[in-house]
């Protein structure tokens, strides 16, 4: 072989090496040079979630960096999901988790697949039944939100000067959350806190966490108190509201004897378009451009600029009725 064949070999031989080598362990950002990201949601259909998810496709638009949306419903899809990433080569995520008892599962697998994670809406849980401090979380403050919620029932009760003696607190619950149980506990904290009495509030534990769940356990609790005049509801969200209103209007039940109140804002905007108000009084809209555009900042900062994302952070809400819903849903970018 010539001295020129000699050369020639050489290069194809060593030719991939040459393109190949970087910095180890370093992930790639993909043929288009730019940081990906995922964003995982545990109940993908719901409003609340799909906005979640628009404001975070806005952020993605804005730093121009690469989202990947994923509905991880159940602990194995989001196991699948983590890995599905590191495969894309993203940088992290973003979760609210099917179940927050997943944390160190899900806290490892990112660790070992080097991905930043960030948690929203759903603070993570260890195995001691305590809040995982080291896992970066933007959430609700729950118990201030329910206590709202309880704010705004006493004041509507004592604007249509209802009689207390006549009156009863429905709270619909589910237990098995903690940010759930602290919404309703906070609701019931402020309204008892206000002077209504104790022995008045009444709880409707749900056995499953959506509006069927709620009609079932509302309608126990009102065969068990037929004597109330008047009731107030409160719940871990709308939905939880709705269940209640729907099982109190096959009751007899209306809008001049019921005053519910929600938690998210998202999920009543078709009761307050019907022609005639229902039991369905208000709802204190949470902020999902916050959650899905900020954790998304957050996390692509932390990845590209190395800028680490406070421990904590939460945020509140604005009340809103049939009157003042679509004003206040423009201005937060929801309408």
């Amino acid at each position: 072989m010539d001295r020129r064949g000699f050369s020639y070999l050489l290069i194809v031989l060593f030719l991939p090496t040459i393109i190949g080598c970087g910095s180890p362990g370093k992930k790639s950002e993909g043929t288009s040079g730019r940081i990906k990201i995922g964003f995982l949601v545990k109940q993908p259909d719901e409003p609340w979630f799909q906005n979640e998810w628009k404001f975070a496709q806005q952020c993605a638009d804005s730093f121009r960096f690469d989202l990947v949306k994923i509905g991880a419903t159940d602990g194995e899809k989001v196991l699948a999901a983590i890995d599905n990433l590191a495969a894309q080569d993203a940088r992290g995520f973003v979760i609210c988790s099917p179940d927050v008892r997943l944390g160190p599962a899900i806290l490892a697998k990112a660790n070992n697949a080097g991905l930043k994670l960030m948690s929203v809406d759903d603070r993570f849980v260890g195995a001691d039944g305590k809040f995982m401090p080291e896992v970066h979380h933007l959430g609700i403050s729950a118990s201030e939100i329910g206590k709202a919620v309880g704010r705004a029932l006493n004041d509507e009760m004592r604007k249509r000067g209802w009689n207390i003696e006549e009156t009863a607190l429905c709270a619909a619950t589910w237990e098995e959350l903690q940010t759930a149980r602290e919404r309703t506990d906070g609701a019931i904290e402020a309204l008892t806190s206000a002077g209504f009495p104790k022995e008045k509030v009444f709880k409707a534990p749900q056995k499953v966490a959506d509006i069927p769940g709620a009609f079932d356990a509302v309608n126990i609790l009102l065969t068990q108190h037929a004597n109330v005049s008047r009731w107030l509801i409160c719940g871990n969200n709308d939905n939880a509201v709705l269940g209640a209103v729907r099982a109190m209007e096959g009751r007899g039940y209306g809008a001049s004897n019921v005053i519910g109140i929600g938690i998210n804002g998202t999920d009543c905007t078709v009761e307050f378009q019907k022609n005639k108000p229902t039991g369905f009084f208000a709802s204190i809209l949470l902020a999902p451009r916050r959650h899905g555009f900020e954790t998304s900042q957050m996390l692509y900062r932390w990845i590209k600029d190395g800028v680490e994302p406070p421990k904590e952070t939460y945020t509140t809400g604005i009340l809103i009725t049939r009157e003042t819903y679509q004003q206040v849903m423009r201005e937060q970018g929801l309408l």
